[in-house]
C-alpha cells in the first residue's frame, strides 16, 4: 500500500520577499541600536538598557538569515553576507564580556559598524536579486 502525499510547498518568491523582509528589519535594529547607544553616551545613559535588549531582540533574526540563505536559491555572495551576521554578532558578544589583557572592548565599535555595513550589504544584495528575479520572470 502506498500513500501519495502531497506537501504544498512555499513558492521560492515569497521565501526571497520573507528574506528581504527580514534582512530590512534586523537592518532597522541595527540603525536604532546604533542611535540609542549615541543618545545614551552623549544624552542619558538610561538609553543604554535600551540598547542592549535591542540586541537581545534582535539577534535571533540573524539565524532565520542564516537559515534562509540555504534554503532559497541565493548567491554564494549574499549566502556569505548572511553567515557573517552571527560570527559578527558573537564577536561583538565576546568582545564587550570577555575580560582579557588584550582589551577586546576596543573592538567593539568596529564590530558594530561591521555589522551595519554587512547587514546594509545584505537588504542591497537581496533587493537587486529580486528585482532581477522580477523582470527574467516576466
Amino acid at each position: 500500500m502506498t500513500t501519495n502525499l502531497e506537501i504544498k510547498s512555499v513558492p521560492t518568491r515569497w521565501i526571497q520577499i520573507g528574506f528581504y523582509t527580514t534582512s530590512i528589519v534586523f537592518n532597522l535594529c541595527l540603525i536604532a541600536q546604533l542611535l540609542t547607544v549615541g543618545v545614551a553616551y552623549f544624552n542619558d545613559p538610561a538609553w543604554w538598557t535600551i540598547h542592549v535588549w535591542l540586541v537581545r531582540g534582535y539577534s535571533g533574526l540573524s539565524f532565520l538569515l542564516l537559515g534562509g540563505s540555504f534554503i532559497a536559491p541565493f548567491s554564494d555572495r549574499i549566502r556569505s553576507l548572511a553567515v557573517s551576521l552571527p560570527v559578527l554578532l558573537g564577536l561583538q558578544f565576546a568582545s564587550i564580556h570577555l575580560k582579557s589583557p588584550f582589551h577586546l572592548e576596543v573592538l567593539h565599535p568596529l564590530i558594530g559598524f561591521m555589522l551595519l555595513y554587512v547587514s546594509s550589504s545584505l537588504v542591497h544584495r537581496v533587493a537587486r536579486t529580486l528585482s532581477l528575479t522580477h523582470y527574467q520572470t516576466e
